[in-house]
């Protein structure tokens, strides 16, 4: 493959030595035909100049990348699903295939999904439907243009399988899905050794994670704690990313979170179509366990979890010390990601900036106008709200809550002093499961890929604001 200068392998999660992971093999399809191929992406991780058959190579018959991990690992890890404890997990339909160095220093791992059985597939047949993958693909694409730290779908192949699932039609499609991410290493890695009772390992873990992931932290004492407290900064942050981009994650299992605090694994995920804490995405979810409004205290709960397992390594640690941080990055980061939202700059003035905050969930509260479309035509504040007046959620623009709202958006300046043409549009951008489902059954009816590449493109065109890391 022509390898560029920006590509680093960096397989250092061998370093771990034994009893992490187990060296598994990638299944063979019947095809392998290109759906979706990340070149932003691929750019920036120097695997942009692989030519169509490397790319097959790479990332549908899993050929390993030069310098890489020689063969895939499938990790082991528990986690608490629903409340319940389950020791019987481990990457099931996924591996991790190569480590990357990035362009900012960070460690990325090209992970997969539907790749094939592996120890812990529990009776599965370790596939994906493609389904399942173009709904990944579009999470993904939307998130990342929200502002919310995620990981990127960065291949997508069809492979000419037909599953059977009991949750929607089938015998149906089959695919395989290559993820770009920060992190392998999820809350569920350090439970498993923690109910293995395997200190040493544990430590190993820690030691990793840190050097890894966190490298400001020093040797000590203070480390559990440190690392707990980075740890928390960061999931409270991604918690507070969801909840601005107004998206349900639905099954916020400990083993669905990672130490570096960005989002991954799209299941049964939704975004809202209008403010509801109450609203569920996940069928399954029958006591709203993952709703909207519950998901910070689910990524709480989860921490918790994680302190639980480290405590081993830290038998008096001050748990609630440890996680003290959470509340207050939540409350100031959903703060930063309502204003990057509207296009507004921060008055500086906290008391100011939290007042608006409050007004805007009290008018979507009131309202029930479309979450996204209120950001849409809300966005510059004062600069476009004979916009907002004129166009087609007016209706929705009334009221005590819209009145108060209002006076308190007047002071802020835009962040722009020219406003993106994206906002000339008729309609936001928007993800709802009426248009997912739109793009799916162009797919499943007529082979009509259309649709899915004009929402990508479509995706793409939202502006980026705020400094929000991406």
């Amino acid at each position: 493959m022509p390898v560029s200068a920006t590509y680093r392998p960096a397989p250092r999660i061998t370093s771990l030595g034994d009893g992490f992971f187990d060296e598994v093999s990638a299944a063979t399809f019947p095809k392998h035909v290109l759906r979706f191929r990340n070149q932003r992406w691929a750019a920036r991780v120097g695997l942009g100049e692989l030519d169509d058959a490397e790319w097959e190579a790479h990332f549908a018959r899993f050929a390993p990348l030069p310098g890489n991990l020689p063969v895939p690992l499938a990790l082991r890890y528990h986690g608490h699903q629903f409340d319940v404890y389950n020791p019987d997990l481990g990457d099931g339909r996924g591996f991790l295939f190569a480590q990357i160095d990035a362009d900012d220093g960070r460690l990325l791992d090209l992970g997969t999904k539907g790749s094939g059985q592996t120890p812990w597939s529990r009776g599965g047949d370790g596939k994906l439907t493609l389904k399942g993958g173009v709904r990944e693909v579009l999470a993904t694409e939307m998130l990342e243009a929200l502002g919310v730290y995620t990981s990127k779908t960065f291949s997508l192949f069809e492979t000419g399988e037909a599953l059977m699932r009991g949750d929607e039609p089938s015998p149906t499609r089959s695919s395989v899905l290559v993820r770009l991410g920060h992190s392998h290493l999820r809350f569920g890695s350090f439970q498993r050794l923690a109910y293995l009772k395997d200190t040493a390992r544990l430590d190993t873990l820690l030691s990793y994670g840190i050097a890894r992931y966190t490298p400001d932290i020093e040797p000590g004492p203070r480390r559990v704690t440190d690392f707990l407290a980075e740890v928390t900064r960061k999931s409270a942050a991604l918690a507070a990313s969801w909840m601005v981009a107004g998206f349900v994650h639905g099954v916020l299992n400990s083993d669905n979170m990672n130490v570096t605090g960005e989002s991954f694994d799209y299941g049964p995920y939704r975004f809202l179509p209008t403010y509801d804490p109450d609203f569920t995405a996940a069928y399954f979810d029958h006591q709203g366990l993952y709703s909207y409004g519950r998901q910070p205290v689910a990524v709480m709960r989860n921490l918790v979890r994680l302190a639980g397992a480290l405590k081993p390594l830290a038998p008096h640690l001050d748990v609630s010390s440890a996680l003290d941080g959470f509340e207050s990055t939540l409350h100031d980061e959903t703060t930063k990601r309502v204003l990057a939202r509207l296009g507004l700059s921060s008055r500086n003035d906290s008391a100011s900036d939290e007042a608006l905050v409050a007004a805007v969930y009290d008018f979507l509260s009131s309202s029930a106008v479309g979450y996204d479309r209120f950001f849409f035509d809300l966005y510059a504040g004062r600069a476009r709200e004979a916009h907002a007046l004129a166009g087609p959620a007016s209706p929705h623009y009334k009221g005590a809550q819209w009145d108060a709202l209002r006076a308190l958006i007047q002071p802020y300046e835009p962040v722009r002093a020219t406003i993106p043409a994206y906002f000339d549009r008729a309609e936001p951008c928007t993800l709802v499961i009426g248009e997912v489902e739109r793009v799916w059954d162009a797919i499943a009816k007529q082979d009509d890929w259309s649709l899915f590449h004009e929402k990508v493109e479509e995706i793409r065109e939202i502006p980026r604001d705020g400094g929000i890391r991406f």
